[in-house]
Parts: C-alpha cells; sequence; structure tokens
C-alpha cells in the first residue's frame, strides 16, 4: 500500500518493514499525531550487540519521523529471560549485575537519541518498577485468565523449545505474559501506542495487542522487521571471534570498524539504508560500484556506523589505523597490542595471547595453514621465536593485524 504518514514511508523505503498488525490504522494514526512507541531489551550483558543495532535504528527513525521513542529496559523480564531463539535457560542474574548492564546499556542510546522532557524525546523505563510489585495472584487474575495453555504451547518460542526436548521452565514460559503485560502497561500510563521488535517476536507483540484490547478495549498496534542475516546466509552481529558489541568496553573501535570494511558486498546497500543517514540517492550511488570501487562504498558503511556508535572521533581513529596497516604497510594506532617479552615469545603463545586463536592448537592450525604472518612475512615453523627488543606487526589472514610491543 501507499502509506500517508512519513514514518511508515520511512519505514518502508529504509527496508525495516516485515509484518504490520494494522498497516491502514497505524499510518492514519502516525499521520495525525505524535505516536510513543517502545522496542524492549533485556539486559543480560553490559552492551548490546550488533543483532540489536537494526532495533536501536528502529528507534531513531521513529524519532526522526517525529515520534516518541521508548526503551524498555527489561530489568524485570531479564529475571526470567526470553525462550525465543534458545535451547537452554538462560543463568540467573544478579539486581546488581542487571542494574549494572541497563547503565552501560544506556550510554548506548545516548548516541542514537535525543533524550528529554519534551513529546518527541526518548524516553529509558524498567520493567522491573511495576513488574516488581505485581503480586502473583493479581497477576493471574487479572492477566492470566485471558491467556490459553493451549496457543501458548504453539507459539515458536516454546513449540521449537518442546520439539527439541529441550527443557523451558516455567519461569520461562510465563515470559510472553509479562511481555504482554509490558505493551498493556505502557499504553495506560504514558499512551504508548506502537511496539516494533524483531520478527521472532511477532507472537509475543500481537499478545500485548490482544490484551490491551480484552482488557482495556483499547486498539494499538506492532511492527516488525525482517530477520537479518548477512549474504552468505549468516546471523547478523556474530563472527569467528564472537559477537560484535556496541560498546568500546567489549569491543575497540577498530575491530567494530573492520566489521563493517568487511562486509560481503551484496550487503553493503542493505546495511546503508538500515544502519545509516545517508540519503537514498547517495546510497544507491554507493551500492552500484562494481569490482573494486566497492570498497569504497564499503569504508563509507563502516566509518557511517562507527561515528553514529562510537562518535566520530573513533570512526576517523579507526580509518586512519587501517590505511596505515594496509595501504602504508605500518602499524595503525589502533590495533590490538600484547606485550612482548624481553627474551622474546613463540608465535603460537603471541597468536593466542593478541587474541587471534583461541588455543594452542588452533594457534598451530593457523601456521600450517599458512595465515600467519610477522612483519609481512608468512610463518611455516610452528617453533618460530620472535625475538623481544623491538615492536612488530602479527597479522592472522589478509583482515586481522595486531602489534607485539616491548613493555
Amino acid at each position: 500500500m501507499t502509506y500517508t504518514s512519513s514514518l511508515l514511508r520511512l519505514l518502508d523505503e529504509r527496508g525495516y518493514i516485515h509484518q504490520l498488525t494494522d498497516a491502514e490504522g497505524l499510518d492514519k494514526l502516525a499521520a495525525s499525531q505524535v505516536v510513543p512507541g517502545y522496542i524492549g531489551f533485556d539486559a543480560t550483558a553490559p552492551s548490546l550487540h550488533v543483532g540489536s543495532l537494526v532495533q536501536i535504528m528502529l528507534l531513531r527513525r521513529l524519532q526522526q519521523a517525529g515520534h516518541k521513542p521508548v526503551v524498555l529496559m527489561g530489568g524485570g523480564t531479564t529475571r526470567i529471560g526470553d525462550p525465543t531463539g534458545r535451547d537452554e535457560s538462560r543463568k540467573m542474574l544478579s539486581d546488581e549485575t542487571i542494574d549494572a548492564n541497563i547503565a552501560s546499556i544506556r550510554t548506548i542510546f545516548e548516541r542514537f537519541l535525543s533524550f528529554g522532557d519534551g513529546p518527541t524525546d526518548a524516553i529509558m523505563v524498567n520493567n522491573h518498577d511495576w513488574l516488581g510489585k505485581l503480586g502473583y495472584i493479581e497477576l493471574l487474575q487479572e492477566v492470566g485468565t485471558h491467556f490459553t495453555v493451549n496457543r501458548m504451547l504453539t507459539f515458536d518460542s516454546v513449540r521449537l523449545r518442546l520439539d527439541r526436548e529441550q527443557p523451558m521452565t516455567f519461569l520461562e514460559f510465563n515470559y510472553m505474559i509479562l511481555q504482554g503485560y509490558d505493551f498493556r502497561h505502557l499504553e495506560k500510563s504514558m499512551g504508548v501506542r506502537l511496539q516494533m521488535g524483531g520478527s521472532d517476536q511477532w507472537g509475543n507483540i500481537v499478545n500485548g495487542i490482544e490484551l490491551a484490547r480484552r482488557m482495556d478495549g483499547v486498539e494499538v498496534f506492532g511492527v516488525t522487521t525482517p530477520l537479518l542475516t548477512t549474504a552468505d546466509g549468516g546471523k547478523m552481529g556474530k563472527t569467528a571471534a564472537g559477537a560484535v558489541w556496541l560498546n568500546e568496553d567489549q569491543l575497540p573501535s577498530y575491530d567494530f570498524w573492520q566489521y563493517w570494511r568487511n562486509v560481503d558486498d551484496r550487503d553493503v546497500g542493505k546495511f546503508l539504508r538500515l544502519f545509516t543517514d545517508l540519503p537514498l540517492e547517495e546510497i544507491a550511488r554507493l551500492e552500484s560500484l562494481g569490482g573494486s570501487e566497492i570498497n569504497a562504498a564499503k569504508v563509507v558503511l563502516a566509518n557511517e556506523v562507527t561515528a553514529l556508535c562510537r562518535g566520530a572521533d573513533a570512526a576517523k581513529a579507526a580509518e586512519a589505523t587501517a590505511s596505515a596497516t594496509f595501504a602504508g604497510g605500518g602499524v595503525g594506532q589502533d590495533l590490538p597490542v600484547f606485550t612482548l617479552p624481553a627474551e622474546g615469545i613463540g608465535i603460537i603463545d603471541a597468536l593466542v595471547g593478541i587474541g587471534f586463536a583461541a588455543s594452542r592448537g588452533e594457534a598451530k592450525r593457523l601456521v600450517a595453514g599458512g595465515g600467519a604472518r610477522v612483519d609481512g612475512e608468512q610463518v611455516t615453523d610452528e617453533n618460530l621465536v620472535i625475538a623481544g627488543g623491538s615492536e612488530v606487526r602479527i597479522s592472522s589472514g589478509k583482515k586481522k593485524h595486531g602489534v607485539l610491543r616491548p613493555a
């Protein structure tokens, strides 16, 4: 359909829309008033990773279109754990750890959203503030009557776990009830009319919409984004080295920049639309580049995303490091560093120490496969000892570089 609201036109043009509960109704609402919309994030770690970035950008687009983003931190639901996409129960975290994680995660959102008291300023709320006060009997009487076990068992988050004969605790089984209650509470307390999320959250979003309708007779809406995978079928934000964290403390800016610089050629246009504010005309020009010129578009992508997430200075430093390392053959300032002992160090220990291999066995396989280099020279002897006393560049393959630096 042709959208009349700037919100849905923006989301459609940029490729965010997968499912809408009522496209016409939401379009009409967004064209006539400021719509508060929310996305929930659990606080299981001090940082979110790249897999959450499309949802963060979705909140950014909501604000850019003149509406109000509500960041819901799951201080309450983190204590339970979302079973969606999981094969095992989540480890329980202490209250202190959850609170510290929320404080750390907030710094990410402050780069993407404008917070304040205005009608379109973002706010962050914590569902522990209301779920923590909800009595069990009250929950059963007020909310439980609107959910049937028959229907809950059909939800993918439950069915897949049961099909795999993986245990699901009663605690986790309640997650979808509490998430539905979140939507109802946010609508009643601050007029939130829209919940957004990934396609795997469709069932949970619909639950909240039905709960608000049954309990309060209120019409609210849902939007989900497509399941985001890379062109080679991989999961967004996952690499062989682990998660691509958004916070600097969990992942250096250079490594973050390199993740975007090294994306598949086929993903450049899609990622520019989803993760940058570049005009669509400029994105069309960049994704049309062929051959080696596409690398220039990847540098633009890396710079734009890193500037948004880490700041312009971090993006400039990362690009300068890449230029010095790859083009100039030098040693950039942002490369990972490992202390080089005065007596020297074996190549295997160096590869493990700097993080290019998770174990000595993996490091040996890297050397045997011709992937290890010292100062640009391929290493063929796993017993090589790198002499101490001077700075040395060490590499794994063509894209991972680091520095061995004397103490």
